[in-house]
């Protein structure tokens, strides 16, 4: 593995004065000793050579050092397989290299026996997103053993959903390894991947430095959490960011302009996630706010009531702000368009931070000061005359996650104007007058999967679980049947997303072995969009808490 490697000739500098500051400034010793301990991760591997480097698989359990730039051969594989398979035939990145374009005409022209496999197992498996299709088999190549077999070195139970939905791949990959003879192709290319690497070391070490100075925090190069950085030409202008329990991985394409804003913010994620979830009890005392954003039409749907996760997104946009140094016309602005977007707690939290700048203590110990000089009371009057943005043209399902016909005008059909009316009203949260549209569309169309999901969210916007629960329940049922109607099917969303608000409410009950099956149940739904995905994972990983959970008790979501 290739290791980030820092300005070096700050180390012997902080190690004469380690003893004189932490005399002076006790706080401060996190800061320098975690200045001191990143200069060893990012120094520890310079003297390696391509020879002597180790094998790299940071989420399959191999050897790896806690931040880290790399090439991963079992993506590499992956995407040959994505391209003889059919992935996007005929598509062409800007700015692909020749070599590039060579290769993906030499996949696609490849016969064989494992190569006609493969095809039909990718038919098979393929999603109607091509971004979601692509994510998956990310995911697999990410947790994916070493060539030539791909077998999984995590537990079962430690893999991620979206990998197991590629039931059997490792074999196909196998096979189609061999017959392609990719480790010969692999060889051909790894210099060009050395030099991808070589040339993200320099920018992604200065990041790393640089934010992990500014949150004085300590990155530890013995850390059993870990940040890889991949570099893969062959995933054209996509950035793939996953997360594998406390394995964070980001695939970009290198580039004379290399992807550094998703870099740093995947990085913050890395280093703030777990401060957050540690002071999340604190933090909920500004839950309320979340009830102002939940009615911005850009607020990612996964976020309008999963207040930790929230809170974690405005953390992360915040000091990001604070370290991209931006002049005052141009932050006012950055600002103004975050709150707009649904992100409300990102104004009081970047001034918040100004007291932070000025302290000793690293962020894991400042947080809980940051979070009491949030005036809640005082946000609350400030929001009320906050107008946010439109939502922008997207292919995500709508609001709360109900994919009904948009119509710019009303409909001759009652039907769909009940239908329309009652997204309207979910959109708005009211969950009364969604009911009733609802209701009256299921009264002519009992067994419309549409009605049934919206009723399940008015219901649980009314405080309704038990109703809420057996709506979701029919909707799973549904899918399960085949011999209801195709009015009666639910789309992968609505399916998805009921598995998710299940989830949800076993995990308000306390029953987190049961919501963790609900959310596997998401992930493995075909078609699932990202946003479910990403609650999905979350809820596997976190778990869920009400808002208001630690003030009531009425089960409420």
């Amino acid at each position: 593995m290739t290791e980030l490697t820092g300005p070096c000739k700050f180390k012997s500098r902080l190690d004469n004065q380690l003893r004189f500051i932490f005399v002076k400034y006790p706080f401060a010793l996190s800061a320098c000793l975690g200045a001191a301990l990143l200069l060893g991760v990012l120094t520890h591997g310079y003297a390696q050579t391509p020879s002597t480097k180790a094998p790299t698989s940071p989420l399959a359990g191999e050897a790896r050092r806690s931040v880290s730039v790399d090439s991963r051969q079992q993506l590499f594989a992956v995407m040959c397989a994505l391209d003889a398979a059919g992935y996007q035939a005929g598509a062409r990145t800007a700015g692909e290299a020749p070599g590039r374009v060579q290769l993906r005409k030499r996949m696609v022209a490849l016969q064989g026996p494992a190569a006609t496999a493969l095809r039909k197992y990718y038919a098979e498996h393929a999603l109607a997103d091509s971004g979601a299709t692509f994510s998956r088999f990310v995911s697999f190549a990410l947790v994916a053993g070493p060539p030539p077999d791909f077998k999984f070195e995590l537990r079962r139970d430690d893999l991620p959903p979206e990998a197991l939905t590629l039931d059997g791949f490792n074999v196909v990959l196998a096979n189609f390894y061999s017959e392609a003879k990719l480790d010969e192709v692999w060889k051909f290319y790894q210099p060009d991947y050395d030099r991808g690497v070589e040339s993200l070391r320099a920018p992604v070490s200065d990041l790393v430095f640089a934010v992990s100075n500014y949150l004085r925090e300590i990155v530890r190069s013995n850390s059993p959490r870990s940040f890889v950085v991949y570099v893969e030409p062959l995933a054209g202008d996509k950035t793939i960011f996953k997360t594998v329990g406390d394995q964070y991985a980001l695939v970009v394409r290198p580039s004379a302009d290399p992807p550094m804003d998703d870099i740093r913010h995947a990085f913050l994620h890395y280093i703030l996630d777990p401060i957050a979830i540690r002071y999340r009890v604190q933090a909920s005392k500004a839950s309320p706010l979340l009830e102002y954003a939940a009615h911005a039409p850009q607020l990612p749907v996964d976020l309008h009531d999963d207040f930790s996760a929230f809170f974690d997104e405005c953390l992360v946009h915040a000091v990001e702000l604070r370290l991209r140094h931006l002049s005052p016309a141009d932050l006012a602005s950055a600002i103004d368009q975050a709150e707009a977007s649904g992100y409300v707690l990102v104004r009081p939290i970047y001034a918040g931070l100004s007291g932070f700048e000025k302290s000793e203590p690293a962020m894991g110990y400042y947080l809980p000061d940051l979070i009491k000089g949030i005036d809640v009371e005082a946000e609350q009057r400030r929001l009320r005359g906050v107008k946010f943005a439109d939502a922008a043209p997207t292919s995500e399902p709508p609001p709360e996650n109900i994919r009904l016909a948009a119509k710019a005008a009303p409909s001759s059909n009652p039907l769909d104007d009940d239908l329309a009316e009652g997204q309207r009203q979910i959109s708005a949260r009211n969950g009364v007058a969604a009911a009733a549209s609802f209701e009256r569309v299921l009264v002519s169309h009992p067994d419309d999967e549409r009605a049934t999901y919206g009723l399940a969210v008015a219901s649980a916007l009314q405080g309704k679980p038990d109703q809420a629960r057996e709506l979701f329940t029919k909707v799973i049922a549904a899918a399960q049947n085949p011999l209801a109607g195709a009015g009666a099917h639910p789309d992968p969303s609505n399916l998805s997303w009921s598995h998710i608000y299940l989830g949800r409410m076993y995990d308000v009950e306390g029953k987190h072995d049961l919501a963790v099956l609900e959310y596997r149940a998401a992930l493995a739904v075909s078609g699932a969009p990202d946003s479910a995905r990403t609650a999905a994972q979350h809820g596997i990983e976190t778990g869920y808490q009400t808002p208001s959970r630690d003030k009531q008790s009425d089960g409420k979501s």
